[in-house]
């Protein structure tokens, strides 16, 4: 209440709805940083898309339709930065989380989003997979797994509810993980990979375009758009690139209070409100400064490095096993990859289930803190705001043990529920239709004329968001259908 009449005396901002969240104060951007001292935010987000598509499903499709269909991958990651420039864009201005942004539009976004957040992750597959390959790389009892996988968890938990401040734990963690990651991406370049697979990726791609339909045949409408959708991070993930440079101290989220751990740290009961940035020729240098500064760490660190990495996967799998029917899937592909990088060198196929491993681990690390993360922030300022015992520390606590309670449940039981399936596999692609769509609205409605979304990039992120509801509808039609029907849309369009 204080706050709110604090507000109430200084010059409030237009821009911004104000029905379901209060309005908030004009403020001067603080200077910006330079580039070498804000790299971080996206290492975070990279991490966590390393351990799904760049390991296991992107090298997967090569070795089944051949190194021309990379040409997807740079589509995926394309829009995945522009939307990720979105995201950043609204927090930059304002403070604030762009799924604030879209509660200030419509209350109920919160909940929605955290469920898009909460329900696919809820199994922890992830962890599961790290914990099996742990067993495989030791010479383990595969049973052991499971309570490998809980131990991990738990491990996990106690790190991130510990910390005294839990972004920066989580960002050097994920800096040392991706480093281990990058030193085998260097190491595999040269020991294990061929010029003629890399040229490929460039000689292929024309042909990988012309063979797109035949693509959607051998794979499945529904994996290939996922495979499209979720080359980068994908579902949720990308919103919480808000939370991250908000943490990280970018533009206007340096005036707001960063996630700590109830139990080490010093928390906040008030709700993360934001502010608006002036518009005067002072402000304006100071955005462009911000700008440019996000777009080149968000251009090295995800696209560059994100993409590159897909690249080198692929290209690894492609040079050591080919383009073949008769390689596993999943966890059994990674250990027929081991096993033919192991007639180059024992040492080198345990350096690579150490990596793969690793990937996973950094993987489970960045699920577990970016669903905690999104669902604290969207709780707090909307159906929380005036709690004084619930802030957003304690939320995110709350979330990261309530996760690794039913983590663990699935895992110890082997239950994986039906419908935790279909959500898992359409929920993330459906989220990700929302808010690309949600972002035009957001940075078209409630920013500055001088630094809303226009241009060539609202031309690009209006087809970002076509392809998304697409795919959304895509996805959800071939899960219902293979589950009701026992046919998937490719059967039914007849691919």
């Amino acid at each position: 209440m204080a706050e709110a009449t604090e507000r109430a005396d200084k010059q409030l901002s237009t821009e911004l709805p104000t029905k379901y969240l209060p309005a908030v104060e004009y403020r001067d951007l603080p200077e910006p940083l330079p580039f070498r001292k804000i790299i971080g935010a996206s290492v975070i987000i990279l991490a966590t898309a390393l351990g799904s598509g760049e390991l296991i499903l992107w090298p997967y499709i090569t070795t089944q339709v051949g190194i021309g269909v990379l040409w997807l991958a740079v589509v995926g990651f394309t829009m995945q930065y522009f939307l990720n420039m979105e995201i950043e864009r609204y927090t930059l201005a304002t403070g604030e989380t762009a799924v604030t942004g879209f509660t200030r539009f419509w209350k109920p976004w919160g909940i929605i989003f955290c469920l898009g957040a909460i329900l696919p992750n809820m199994s922890p597959g992830i962890a599961a997979s790290a914990a099996e390959l742990f067993t495989f790389l030791f010479g383990i009892n595969a049973a052991a797994s499971p309570y490998l996988c809980v131990a991990l968890l738990i491990c996990i938990g106690l790190f991130l509810t510990l910390s005294p401040v839990v972004y920066q734990f989580v960002e050097k963690t994920e800096m040392v993980l991706v480093s281990i990651i990058l030193v085998f991406l260097v190491v595999a370049l040269f020991l294990a990979t061929d010029a003629s697979s890399w040229a490929g990726v460039v000689s292929e791609a024309p042909r990988g375009v012309a063979n797109f339909g035949s693509y959607l045949g051998e794979l499945g409408v529904a994996a290939l758009l996922g495979a499209i959708a979720f080359a980068g991070a994908g579902g949720a993930n990308n919103l919480v690139q808000s939370n991250y440079i908000r943490d990280k101290g970018l533009g206007m989220g340096a005036y707001i209070p960063r996630i700590v751990s109830p139990i080490t740290g010093e928390e906040e009961a008030a709700p993360s409100i934001g502010y608006m940035t002036k518009t005067d020729d002072e402000n304006m240098r100071r955005w462009r400064g911000w700008w440019k500064v996000a777009n080149q760490e968000q251009l090295f660190l995800f696209f560059g490095v994100g993409l590159l990495s897909l690249i080198a996967l692929s290209v690894l799998a492609n040079s050591t096993l080919g383009v073949r029917e008769n390689v596993g899937e999943d966890l059994a592909f990674v250990q027929d990859e081991a096993s033919a990088l192991r007639d180059i060198a024992p040492w080198f196929a345990t350096f690579f289930l150490a990596a793969a491993t690793i990937k996973l681990v950094a993987t489970s690390l960045g699920i577990l803190d970016y669903v905690s993360r999104l669902t604290a922030d969207s709780l707090k300022v909307s159906f929380l705001k005036d709690s004084q015992f619930w802030s957003e520390s304690k939320i995110y606590a709350f979330v990261v043990w309530l996760m690794i309670v039913a983590g663990s449940a699935f895992v110890l039981t082997g239950a994986e529920p039906v419908f935790l399936l279909i959500i898992t596999s359409a929920g993330g692609g459906i989220v990700m239709a929302f808010y690309s769509c949600m972002l035009i609205v957001l940075n078209r409605r409630a920013l500055p004329e001088a630094i809303r979304l226009r241009g060539y990039r609202l031309v690009v992120i209006a087809v970002t968001a076509v392809f998304f509801v697409v795919f959304g509808v895509a996805l959800l039609t071939d899960v219902v259908l293979s589950n009701v029907f026992g046919s998937g849309l490719t059967d039914v369009l007849g691919l």
